[in-house]
């Protein structure tokens, strides 16, 4: 056991010492320098501006390596055989692991023809990635691995034309992780942050507010990853339900979602005082360089933190001249858990009227139903600029009732996939 575990070591020591003298390399030959490529450029030595062909062939073979859970079910075979020491680096049920894999692929594969897009969310992935610990070399070894998975998953069908589509998909999605990995070595890889309030909202929520130990830098609309000392090596990513603060606390929303994870630990056995860690800030789902205009803001279950953060960075700019309506859809009345802290801002917000829509618990104060009917019943949003956020299903329904009520799809903000950018 001695002797392979100095094998394995020795095996890392030298993939990472091969990554540097390549990055080196890289940067010599490269005009101009070491300066990171613009997104759509090429990454690793790979050009998609070409990205809707490759898409096409991949989209056209799908069938041939899916379903993805069996697809990713070689792949981490293949890794962990491949370079052991890695299995240490994940958690003992690899369950959520899979899943958000299972999800990177769908959103890589779905956006292809969009590489700027695809840049753009990986390289925050790969910021993300610091915390567990990866390093760039880790790359190299898990393109090895899938590569190798879907040869196996794809059988005597796998073509040349397909590993050359794949390799390029996949180099670029991986070069842009190993950017955002590079551009984040001045940031620390996680922050630890004291536990400053616990709220419990309801049987199965709680408001978390917690200190960082360095300032925390995030926009309003962002999200960070929580890990507890009970759930080593697991990370869950929360919606931050607050505009940056003169105190530095951030506040989570959190909803218990079954026993035995994150939910569980933060929600039942969290408390004052409690050490968390915190994970860099992610998401794309923010104002900045957003159209102007009117706001709509359409927010399901514990998505209203996001909505939150986002209301309290307009409050502190007076709307920008924007008239700002939320629209806030719950099943029941006990599940509009923060109504104190929205109607308190709609009291001092002249520019912003909240309308809480409620599902299953017939009322006199407000709307009921789902949310997409009382958009409709409410008039014509086409103008409006849109940001969604809560549910999958939700989401999906809703900016589907949006676009066919004609608002632009390019008017119509929302997280691209659940969990696509957290590590």
């Amino acid at each position: 056991m001695i002797s392979s575990g100095k094998t394995d070591m020795d095996d890392y020591h030298s993939l990472l010492a091969r990554h540097h003298a390549m990055r080196l390399r890289r940067q010599i030959l490269s005009p101009g320098g070491p300066a990171s490529p613009g997104a759509g450029s090429p990454r690793r030595g790979v050009d998609l501006r070409d990205g809707a062909a490759v898409q096409q062939l991949i989209m056209q073979n799908l069938h041939l390596v899916t379903p993805f859970d069996q697809l990713i079910d070689h792949l981490y075979e293949a890794m962990f055989r491949r370079r052991p020491y890695l299995r240490s680096m994940f958690p003992e049920s690899m369950d959520f692991q899979q899943d958000r894999l299972g999800q990177m692929f769908t959103y890589m594969i779905d956006n292809l023809h969009h590489p700027e897009q695809v840049a753009s969310v990986f390289e925050q992935l790969g910021r993300g990635h610091r915390k567990l610990g990866v390093q760039p070399v880790h790359y190299e070894t898990f393109e090895e691995a899938l590569r190798e998975a879907l040869r196996v998953q794809a059988g005597p069908q796998w073509t040349p034309e397909l590993d050359d589509a794949w390799t390029r998909a996949l180099r670029f999605a991986v070069g842009a992780m190993v950017d955002g990995a590079e551009a984040a070595l001045t940031e620390p890889p996680y922050w630890t942050a004291e536990v400053v309030g616990h709220e419990r909202r309801g049987p199965d929520l709680a408001v978390l507010r917690i200190l960082p130990n360095e300032p925390y830098s995030y926009r309003a609309g962002q999200h960070g990853s929580l890990q507890s000392p009970l759930m080593p090596r697991a990370w869950r990513r929360y919606s931050i339900a607050c505009a940056p603060r003169q105190d530095d606390v951030l506040e989570f929303h959190v909803r218990l979602t079954g026993p035995g994870g994150m939910s569980e630990a933060l929600v039942e056995h969290t408390r004052v005082g409690d050490t968390l860690r915190l994970g860099p800030a992610g998401g794309t789902t923010t104002l900045d360089g957003a159209p102007l205009g009117d706001l709509l803001l359409v927010a399901g279950g514990t998505g209203l933190a996001q909505a939150k953060a986002i209301l309290q960075d307009l409050a502190t700019r007076h709307a920008d001249g924007r008239q700002v309506h939320l629209f806030v859809g719950a099943r029941t009345r006990s599940d509009l858990y923060d109504w104190d802290d929205l109607a308190e801002l709609e009291a001092r917000c002249p520019w912003l009227e909240v309308v809480p829509v409620i599902s299953e618990d017939p009322w006199f104060q407000g709307e009921t139903g789902m949310v997409a009917d009382a958009l409709d019943r409410h008039g014509d949003w086409s103008a409006h600029l849109a940001l969604v956020s809560g549910p999958p299903k939700m989401v999906e329904s809703t900016v589907t009732r949006l676009i066919e009520a004609g608002t632009p799809a390019g008017r119509i903000l929302h997280d691209p996939v659940p969990g696509i950018g957290e590590a």
